[in-house]
């Protein structure tokens, strides 16, 4: 598969893809990079090709077609409605369990599942939403929105950027070595988060998981819990920090996704910043607008309620998601209206962890009972705390899982931003581009010796 973290991308597919786009007139590279990204779509199949673009031209299409209609009033919904019913049916048909089904009604290849649907179906209801809002100030044609919805460094992992954003980042490009390099080294980062870290906490995790859950001992149940939530966060970041050095190179800053959200002080901040842009996509176009019908408290919370299990529904297509989601917005609100602001951070950092704990327990559960019976586990259900598998899983992983809670907070960022600002700086400047080739390497080592780096966990 053409993901980024694969010897064929990283070793193949980008430096064409950067040799491409350089060697172009400044006034073609908008084009040169559609051209790049349809080839990465290609490289998913034809058939995911073929899909794309018709995805393309059915919401331009709406879009054009709303926008032609919008001095006549209500007229102009019915196409705005019909391409939003549209893409949901698309997202949620391809991620259910009867996406066999639904592929086959759309003659499709068996196994055929679109990368990044829910990522580009956010981008394409957010721009329909727009352009029947009015708010549209950018020049729509169809190679620009065409980059929109394939620009393939975000396609894998996001973010969800308004047209408008992302028409600014396009007219801004800043190209050049320095940003080549710049790139280079994000990309790397999210590379080392990948392929070192999650591969290896995925690992812990499935040798838990393969116990049963009524005789698993208590510290086995939470080595597993922990190495879930590290490794998810370390697969999503790590793929979200390639697609932001890929789009440097480029010449363009997308937003950060993830913002350091494991040890956040209080529930609100630990969900907003976990994939900002989703938790900001779902505010703009869900809870502001239906929020806005009526000013009752209470109609309110119902609306912030439902748009929780709206992005637990987003995350996984299951009764687990909206479980997540309700769940989420009930602590977000007992939160504000129960905890003082003066609570001290450590008081908040332990609730919170609890919090993304149980999370993790619903995600990482096939069903609900399966979730319920896996907490009880971790309560000491099974009648045992520790056992010999218990001893041998923390030996053999206590010091990644140390490197990496280490490595999921800010504190090394913020040591490196302090060192910056004195003599050491130069230094660090010396240091960096070959602390980042020494981890191209062992990436590399790693990706070869396992053949190659999967996606894990879910499916976007």
């Amino acid at each position: 598969m053409m993901i980024y973290s694969s010897l064929l991308f990283i070793y193949g597919f980008l430096p064409i893809s950067l040799v491409i786009y350089y060697v172009c007139p400044q006034k073609l590279r908008e084009y040169a990079l559609l051209f790049i990204s349809l080839l990465f779509c290609a490289a998913w199949g034809v058939s995911f090709l073929l899909f794309i673009g018709a995805y393309c031209v059915i919401n331009y299409a709406g879009c054009m077609i709303t926008k032609k209609l919008k001095g006549r009033g209500k007229l102009a919904a019915i196409p705005c409605m019909v391409c939003i019913l549209a893409d949901l049916t698309a997202i949620f048909g391809f991620r259910a369990e009867f996406s066999a089904r639904f592929t086959d009604m759309l003659h499709l290849p068996k196994g055929f599942f679109p990368i990044g649907i829910s990522f580009f179906t956010l981008s394409a209801i957010g721009m329909l939403y727009d352009v029947y809002r009015g708010r549209i100030k950018s020049d729509i044609n169809i190679v620009r929105f065409a980059l929109y919805i394939v620009y393939f460094p975000r396609l894998i992992m996001g973010p969800v950027l308004r047209y408008d954003s992302f028409a600014k980042l396009i007219a801004k490009r800043k190209t050049g070595l320095f940003f080549i390099g710049r790139g280079l080294a994000v990309f790397v980062k999210g590379l080392a988060k990948k392929v070192i870290a999650a591969d290896s906490l995925y690992m812990l995790y499935t040798a838990v998981k393969s116990v049963d859950t009524d005789n698993m001992a208590a510290l086995t149940a939470w080595l597993g819990v922990i190495a879930y939530i590290l490794c998810l966060y370390f697969t999503l970041s790590g793929y979200a920090d390639m697609g932001m050095g890929i789009s440097c190179c480029f010449g363009m800053k997308l937003p950060q996704s993830f913002n350091y959200p494991l040890f956040s002080s209080r529930i609100r901040g630990f969900v907003s910043k976990w994939n900002t842009q989703v938790v900001l996509w779902f505010r703009r176009y869900f809870l502001n607008p239906i929020a806005s019908f009526s000013e009752n408290k209470m109609y309110k919370r119902a609306v912030f309620a439902a748009a929780w299990a709206m992005i637990g529904l987003w995350y996984t297509f299951s009764a687990d998601g909206l479980i997540w989601g309700a769940v989420t917005a009930a602590a977000i609100l007992v939160e504000n209206r129960l905890i003082a602001k003066k609570t001290q951070n450590f008081t908040g950092i332990f609730y919170t962890v609890i919090f993304a704990v149980i999370g993790g327990v619903f995600f990482s559960s096939s069903n609900v009972k399966e979730a319920f019976r896996y907490l009880l586990a971790m309560l000491g259900g099974g009648g045992v705390f520790a056992d010999q598998l218990s001893f041998y899983l923390l030996k053999s992983y206590i010091v990644l899982i140390l490197i990496s809670i280490y490595a999921s907070t800010n504190l090394f960022r913020n040591m490196l931003a302090r060192a910056e600002r004195t003599k050491a700086r130069i230094a660090i400047e010396l240091i960096s581009p070959m602390i980042s080739l020494l981890l191209l390497m062992l990436c590399t080592a790693f990706i070869s010796y396992e053949g190659s780096s999967q996606m894990i966990l879910i499916r976007l």
